[in-house]
């Protein structure tokens, strides 16, 4: 691998900061996702959050204390040897309301506080404006990103941040898994949908609505300051078709495309022909503003980042056993074993992944996560044995590195999710382990929250001092 590659670790602020009612701070959309059965209907936007019963568990609003605890955390990450973290900065910390004209200071001070932290480690700040994230309170006042109004917010916001924080922070993500919203579009963009209401219609209006404001913010990231690189970011993961069938390989193409479609407008600043064509034939019919086209265009990102845990595969015919555990609807791969939330595990998938995204768009990349959620069961003497985190781990590095060296594809760094133990996005849970480091805390928000070094904490420090010859 490359000298100044960057080995790193990623959390989210939805998922890891808690203190949401701290400072300041208004509620965001993370504080109404409960745990349990309701969680999904939720997430997707079928289910209104103040329907929700009266004792409903927010995991979210504690979730591991990270926002009183960073600076035990990032201790741990400079013995574990990280050169960059991947976070996210909470936008109702900054904006309560999301419509105020004046940032919360306070706020502001404690993302100063982490960054320096971070920088008197030597560790390389890499922030993500939007994770997940966003003041409960537009999703109230304009039905969220169904609206345009919600575009100026967001632009205000960001340019708060690149003010004050782009002299340190040189790597920026505009929204975390874009295309997630057409799966989880409350949870990845607040949208709650209305009864009767155009669905499709919505979850494209907000999508464009994202890509301006992506596009508005990528420019505005390079008029303050030329050292700022920004990215988009999609979840990843190359959808294989089922046998050799045409239909098989047709309908693997179309999944891929619809993966690809936020991406493809914003390397390349234009709606592809295939989503035209898609937009005409389903009737949608877009809210474009007459400077839209040309923000696109001129606005182009510098990376592209990404989360790959798994490839898909999909059937024609709709037939056949599907897998289980992730939202992306997948046939089951009869060549791939799962992890324990039914997730198929194939490294070399990341490998053709990386590959197809490079072969398309030229553009280098960025793998900011990639981890295998897993229960794990402390020993009696507190160690945690996790050889199965290692092995999942190491393999995928190996993939990733192959695809560098061997294939040529040009990627900035390495950040496994959850390198400190967080709340699932999807679940809700905390037994759904990623990280290498160990918090003390059960589903049911009980726990002490104390940090504990994971096997995988050494093996992966090992693998961060060698540059990855150190796999095994």
């Amino acid at each position: 691998m490359r000298k100044d590659f960057l080995w790193g670790g990623a959390t989210a602020a939805n998922q890891s900061e808690g203190g949401y009612d701290r400072d300041g701070r208004g509620m965001a959309v993370v504080d109404v996702l409960p745990h349990g059965e309701n969680r999904m209907p939720v997430m997707k936007g079928v289910m209104n959050y103040k329907d929700l019963p009266a004792d409903s568990f927010y995991p979210g609003r504690e979730a591991v204390d990270a926002y009183g605890r960073y600076k035990e955390d990032i201790a741990l990450f400079a013995e574990l040897g990280l050169k960059c973290y991947r976070f996210s900065i909470s936008w109702s910390r900054i904006f309560p309301t999301g419509e105020e004209t004046e940032p919360n200071e306070a706020g502001l001070r404690f993302y100063d506080n982490f960054i320096d932290e971070l920088i008197k480690y030597g560790i390389e700040p890499v922030v993500t404006i939007c994770h997940f994230d966003m003041p409960l309170a537009l999703v109230e006042r304009f039905g969220s990103w169904r609206s345009r109004k919600v575009i100026d917010c967001y632009v205000r916001y960001c340019g708060v941040l690149f003010r004050r924080y782009g002299d340190r922070v040189r790597y920026w993500i505009t929204f975390n898994e874009i295309n997630m919203l057409m799966h989880l579009p409350f949870m990845g963009a607040g949208i709650c949908f209305k009864e009767g209401e155009n669905v499709q219609q919505v979850k494209y209006q907000a999508a464009h609505n994202e890509l301006v404001a992506s596009a508005l913010a990528t420019k505005l990231a390079h008029k303050i300051s030329p050292d700022i690189r920004i990215g988009c970011m999609l979840a990843a993961g190359s959808v294989y078709p089922y046998s050799c069938r045409p239909m098989d390989v047709w309908e693997s193409m179309q999944k891929d495309r619809e993966n690809y479609f936020f991406i493809d407008v914003q390397v390349r600043g234009q709606y592809p022909p295939y989503a035209v064509k898609f937009l005409e034939k389903e009737g949608i019919d877009l809210e474009i503003g007459a400077d839209d086209a040309r923000i696109l265009k001129e606005n182009t990102v510098d990376f592209i980042s990404l989360s790959y845990y798994n490839s898909r595969c999909v059937r024609s015919d709709g037939q056949g056993e599907a897998s289980g555990g992730n939202v992306f609807a997948s046939a089951k791969n009869p060549y791939l074993t799962c992890s324990q939330w039914g997730w198929p595990i194939d490294p070399l998938g990341l490998r053709i992944t990386l590959n197809a995204l490079y072969d398309r768009y030229q553009k280098p990349l960025f793998i900011v996560e990639n981890g295998l959620g897993a229960i794990d069961k402390p020993e009696k003497d507190g160690s945690i044995e996790d050889d199965y985190r290692i092995d999942y781990l190491s393999s995928h590095i190996q993939a990733m590195m192959q695809a560098a060296d061997e294939d040529g594809v040009d990627l900035i760094g390495y950040t496994p999710w959850g390198c400190v133990d967080l709340i699932s996005a999807t679940t809700g849970e905390m037994s759904k382990r990623y990280g290498l480091i160990y918090v003390d805390k059960d589903d049911t928000g009980h726990g002490t929250l104390n940090r504990r070094k994971k096997k995988s904490f050494y093996w992966y420090r090992d693998v961060i001092a060698s540059n990855g010859e150190c796999l095994r």
